[in-house]
């Protein structure tokens, strides 16, 4: 057996043991995952999977609170299930090389140095709901994460964009374009994410209505993290408007949203 296959059958072995030792009350997960309409649709094997994978989430991540918030085992769940819809079909791996996230009350001043074009550093600060970083921490607003126990509140998901940012830098690079299945066509993603991308531009120059948040529009790292908001939030939306770009992520992330929340209307 390759080296690779045994390490593997390795960390699945001890995962397994931290799923068994530590298992999340009952009583608290299906508290929060009934409050949950991202997780409306997902099938008893599903809810399962995503109960282990949060599970590892919780024992390897440390969730803190600053400026004073208190934070409960329920919100860190909240973070935690959440955040871990999108590697349902990945790999546990995607989420290494980082183990923090930290909970601002709300929205929190983020300082940057940029370098103007005499190469002088400044120092700007910007009012932010979420940031992320390839070696953590990951930043949230818990304003922002409670909104999404609200339906009627949901415009996006700030977790899902924080952590699609997460899997997008796993190519070192925050650069829209995460690694990519062995079995998906990287030029096929660069065209159709590219093309979207310009058309949305044009569309938004031109004070059209467009079909995702106009942050998208920032970057292609940007992109790809309000297009997965809109993939896992507004999936029939998204892929009524851009059918190709939905398919694309649905290849990428393994689920289609969209036909589980029909399937979930007709039971």
């Amino acid at each position: 057996m390759p080296i690779s296959s045994i390490t593997e059958h390795i960390r699945a072995y001890w995962r397994r043991q931290i799923i068994n030792r530590y298992p999340l009350p009952l009583a608290l997960w299906e508290r929060v995952t009934t409050q949950l309409p991202l997780l409306q649709g997902l099938t008893l094997a599903e809810l399962n999977r995503l109960r282990d994978l949060s599970t590892l989430f919780l024992h390897h991540k440390s969730i803190y609170g600053v400026q004073g918030l208190r934070v409960t085992e329920e919100m860190r769940l909240v973070v935690a299930a959440q955040g871990s819809l999108l590697i349902l079909y990945l790999d546990w791996d995607d989420y290494q090389g980082w183990r923090t996230v930290l909970l601002y009350p709300g929205a929190f001043i983020a300082k940057h140095e940029v370098r103007d074009e005499n190469g002088i550093v400044h120092t700007e600060r910007h009012p932010l709901i979420g940031e992320s970083w390839d070696r953590g921490p990951v930043i949230l607003s818990w304003d922002e994460v409670a909104l999404t126990l609200t339906p009627s509140e949901q415009s996006g998901n700030v977790v899902i964009h924080e952590f699609a940012h997460l899997l997008d830098m796993g190519n070192g690079v925050a650069n829209g374009m995460p690694p990519l299945h062995k079995t998906m066509n990287r030029h096929a993603w660069t065209a159709i994410f590219s093309q979207a991308y310009q058309s949305l531009n044009k569309c938004w120059a031109a004070e059209e209505p467009i079909p995702l948040d106009p942050y998208a529009l920032e970057s292609p790292a940007e992109f790809f993290a309000v297009a997965s908001e809109a993939f896992f939030v507004f999936p029939q939306r998204l892929q009524t408007a851009l059918p190709q770009l939905y398919q694309q992520l649905q290849l990428y992330y393994r689920q289609d949203p969209a036909k589980r929340l029909l399937e979930n209307l007709c039971r």
